[in-house]
């Protein structure tokens, strides 16, 4: 009997690894973690630059826009990671490269970047992750996806403000949720993070 109940197990251990075996690979999702870390990290690079050359100009409020989203976009690339992480795949070594010009261009810059980001990368991404079905990865993008058009926003009525000269009536901080990278106009807090529901006691402020 009991040799009877050892086969019995034995084989069921063998069609659930046989199982785990046979599904597929996610590869095109593998590939957007991959490219999304890139995009995310050289986000975050290019607007702490982006930071610096406004307070050089003289645009405080802007520089804070730029700080927070260099912050979440950071939490981006770190949640997109540790997907892949669990994947089991890992990340080659790369250098993020862009250019910095004067702010009202890298605010038009970083208009074109979100807007590529929020109306063809995620959106495609998204769709292949429901596909291959890695919801960790549909979380991930859809956190970013969701960031990305608020920044976008916050992108336009900043470049609007230098072109009118009214940079005073922007947002005085933000604040940014470390679970999902969500950003904030200060003065608008939700009690808990709209994408996540995290505390705002844990958002990181710049002000």
């Amino acid at each position: 009997m009991k040799s009877v109940k050892l086969i019995f197990v034995l084989a069921i251990a063998s069609l659930i690894a046989f199982s785990g075996c046979d599904r597929p690979k996610p590869i095109k999702t593998i590939q957007n973690l991959k490219d999304g870390i890139i995009g995310e990290t050289t986000a975050s690079k290019k607007y702490e630059a982006f930071a610096t050359k406004a307070r050089e100009e003289g645009y405080d409020t802007i520089a804070r826009l730029f700080d927070a989203a260099s912050k979440a976009e950071a939490i981006h690339a770190a949640n997109h990671k540790k997907v892949l992480d669990e994947l089991g795949e890992s990340m080659e070594d790369f250098t993020p490269e862009f250019e910095v010009f004067t702010t009202a261009e890298n605010l038009q810059a970083a208009i074109m970047g979100e807007s590529y980001e929020v109306s063809t990368m995620y959106p495609k991404f998204l769709d292949e992750a429901k596909t291959e079905n890695v919801e960790k990865a549909v979380k991930s993008f859809t956190w970013a996806f969701d960031t990305e058009k608020k920044h976008n926003t916050f992108y336009t009525a900043a470049l609007a403000a230098i072109n009118s000269g009214s940079e005073k009536e922007l947002p005085a901080g933000y604040a940014v949720c470390p679970t999902c990278g969500n950003t904030y106009d200060i003065a608008g807090v939700d009690a808990k993070c709209a994408f996540c529901q995290t505390d705002k006691e844990k958002f990181i402020i710049f002000n």
